[in-house]
């Protein structure tokens, strides 16, 4: 793939920037709820960037409080349909266009990347070895399977995730073994993916956030699984590809970080 390079590090035009994540993330590859790509248009030259998870007004007003000319976020404005601008959504979009804040989103792209993707950035932290394709999404998968380097006891592996999120984690010990070795990782909503690790002889699987309807799925399938929260991990991503451009094209970046407990 030929990405354009940035004649001037520290200061790129909007639209270029734009072509670059549009083609480094794939953009186009992915079936997705979310508005992927540039949902609102702001300030012409780019030379600051804000990441973050969600785009909260909170998160928005924090980005324009910061002097950024750019957020990316992982959970953008718009998800499948359009949007009355009206009551709270009126002042997140307000918020961003008093600010002439561009505003990028990177949903399903940026969970599936292998180089800056949440579940790529969680499985290199884990150190997991012999890595597959995992975790099936509308035909693709993008999450990822593979092998620890030495086998360890649920409550030890648990511990371990909490130390890179800083989250306390649900664990649900279902598996047949109370060991972890055979790994899955599935950032978010990876709960109805249960059926899948069993069917690839994983003995754990660790995804962000519990539903009430796959409950019973760890404990009937037998597999463990570590629930470590949809927010804390997806805060890789975003931190990763913000690196990312910085080597690229020089930009100083900042992650805001606003943390939803779940």
């Amino acid at each position: 793939m030929s990405l354009p390079s940035s004649p001037t590090r520290g200061e790129v035009p909007r639209d270029q920037l734009v072509r670059w994540l549009g083609e480094y993330l794939n953009i186009g590859a992915f079936k997705d709820p979310s508005l992927n790509g540039l949902q609102i248009e702001g300030t012409e030259q780019i030379r600051r960037v804000a990441v973050s998870v969600d785009t909260s007004l909170k998160t928005l007003q924090h980005a324009a409080d910061s002097g950024a000319d750019l957020l990316i976020a992982h959970h953008g404005l718009f998800w499948g349909q359009p949007l009355p601008i009206t009551g709270p959504h009126r002042e997140r979009v307000r918020t961003a266009l008093m600010a002439d804040l561009n505003v990028y989103a990177a949903h399903i792209p940026l969970d599936a990347h292998p180089e800056v993707g949440n579940n790529t950035m969680m499985a290199r932290a884990l150190s997991l070895q012999h890595t597959q394709p995992f975790g099936e999404w509308a035909g693709g998968k993008i999450g990822l399977a593979g092998e620890l380097p030495f086998e360890q006891t649920l409550q030890d592996f648990a511990d371990r995730v909490q130390k890179l999120t800083g989250e306390i984690c649900l664990v649900h010990g279902g598996g047949r073994s109370p060991t972890v070795r055979r790994l899955g990782v599935l950032s978010g909503s990876g709960a109805g993916s249960i059926p899948e690790a069993a069917a690839a002889g994983l003995d754990t699987l660790l995804t962000g956030e519990p539903e009430h309807k796959h409950f019973h799925d760890a404990f009937e399938y037998g597999v463990n699984v570590v629930y470590a929260g949809h927010y804390e991990t997806e805060v890789f991503g975003v931190r990763a590809l913000a690196a990312r451009l910085e080597d690229e094209f020089g930009l100083p970046w900042q992650f805001l970080h606003h943390p939803t407990g779940l």
